[in-house]
């Protein structure tokens, strides 16, 4: 079997990751006199992490970010000194999500709420969790979509079990007069079993006027802040700045 019909049959089994790199592969073995063993490893070695890169990259496409390039690395925590920056690189390691635990982020628009719910999004994916990211208004209104379809069961089961759900901007536009019963459905299904980051440009105790069922939310609020790590962002606004520096 020569190069190009190994080559072949390695993509036939699947193993792209390995027929790739294998021409190379080959040329390293004969300069630096590689075993066998030692060659073979290190072509598994390629083919994993071909795999492993596939794997994180579907997850960011099934994750469906609003925003690309949103990492912590991309942050300017000197901007709000005052933010708890260890509690952010805590949230990170993802394991508020192997203990079932849930975040909030609290804080006036533009102070980089959701630039950090994507950014810990992405680090938890890097740990080997599915996360699932959705403005929470685009989540009520696919809620409403399934329900219309007769798969509003199927929807709640797939919002209730990923890993790690992101609802990002509550408080940002007006909501259904469903929005307090259908959040509460969702955490109530995720409470100690998944964790759920959400991030408001409100603070709690106005939550029951925004959603109009000051009940629902109580019961809510009460799921969510029983393991809940609070971050406060802010005060300054990273849009008022830049509206302010256009103008000098």
């Amino acid at each position: 079997m020569n190069l190009i019909e190994l080559s072949r049959a390695l993509r036939q089994l699947r193993l792209s990751g390995m027929a790739d790199v294998l021409e190379t592969r080959l040329l390293q073995a004969q300069t630096e006199k590689l075993v066998p063993i030692d060659f073979l490893s290190t072509l598994v070695g390629d083919e994993l992490l071909r795999r492993q890169e596939r794997l994180l990259e579907r997850r960011r496409k099934d994750a469906a970010f609003r925003d690309t390039g949103k990492t912590l690395d991309a942050f300017d925590f000197e901007f709000n000194k005052k933010m708890n920056r260890k509690l952010v690189w805590e949230l990170a390691t993802a394991r508020f999500v192997g203990e079932h635990a849930d975040a909030l982020f609290l804080g006036p628009p533009g102070t980089g709420k959701s630039h950090l719910a994507q950014a810990i999004g992405l680090a938890v994916i890097q740990q080997g969790y599915r996360v699932a990211y959705r403005e929470a208004h685009v989540l009520l209104e696919e809620l409403a979509d399934a329900h219309l379809a007769g798969e509003r069961k199927e929807y709640v089961e797939r919002v209730s079990t990923v890993p790690l759900l992101i609802i990002d901007d509550l408080g940002m536009r007006k909501l259904p007069s469903t929005a307090a019963e259908d959040l509460l459905e969702i955490i109530m299904r995720r409470y100690e079993r998944c964790s759920t980051l959400l991030t408001s440009n409100r603070p709690v105790e106005d939550w029951g006027k925004l959603l109009g069922d000051a009940a629902a939310v109580s019961a809510m609020l009460d799921r969510l802040l029983h393991h809940a790590h609070v971050l406060k962002c802010g005060p300054r606004s990273w849009r008022t700045k830049l509206q302010v520096d256009l103008h000098d």
